[in-house]
């Protein structure tokens, strides 16, 4: 009977330690759970800035002209021109930091700015010159491909965007950030309902 009585001593004990043990597993688990706020969102969404990019590559011809003039009327013989083809890419996304936070018990929110160009790059060693003329009337300065320069990287961006460039840095930067606040607030029942849009 003592033998019965000491086993079942033996047994509460047990049970009384799992039960402790599962509770302060519990609480650490609760205290280690990253409490989501606007702070802490603020301080990471630089992280998946760059995920969010799209970027933009092509290929483009172009064709240069000019001659002297000498109050509106054209100098013959001073007609200069080249054609160059040349790579580039175009970098589009939204910047993160600027957008707006609001974060209750319940649910996040967040509300992205436009999408914009990031950044333009032509690659220098792809560029090849055709039908580059020798006038010695007016020669060709390096001013001339600056300025072919500027206006060709303005074209090609005006050529992204009717593609569709923006509209696509809009979707993947919304997409990508639902994505890392669904992982961050762990996905269950209880976890916060997540909405991202963007400012009109």
């Amino acid at each position: 009977m003592k033998f019965v009585k000491k086993a079942g001593m033996i047994a509460i004990a047990a049970v009384l330690c799992f039960a402790v043990g599962m509770a302060a597993g519990v609480r650490t688990h609760r205290q280690e759970a990253p409490q989501i706020s606007a702070d802490l969102i603020s301080s990471r969404i630089e992280e998946i800035s760059q995920l969010s990019s799209v970027e933009y590559h092509y290929t483009r011809v172009g064709k240069y002209e000019d001659r002297l003039d000498f109050y509106g009327w054209q100098v013959p013989l001073t007609m200069k021109r080249f054609i160059i083809s040349y790579d580039g890419v175009i970098c589009a996304g939204v910047d993160l930091q600027q957008a707006k936070i609001e974060v209750t018990e319940n649910s996040i929110e967040i509300t992205l700015p436009q999408a914009k160009i990031l950044s333009h790059e032509q690659d220098l060693d792809s560029i090849t010159v055709f039908d580059e003329t020798k006038n010695i009337f007016n020669p060709i300065q390096i001013t001339d491909y600056i300025a072919f320069s500027k206006e060709q990287k303005q074209g090609a961006e005006e050529e992204a965007i009717e593609k569709g460039l923006l509209a696509e840095a809009q979707k993947r930067a919304a997409q990508t950030l639902e994505e890392w606040l669904l992982a961050l607030s762990g996905g269950g029942d209880d976890a916060p309902q997540i909405r991202v849009v963007s400012a009109q």
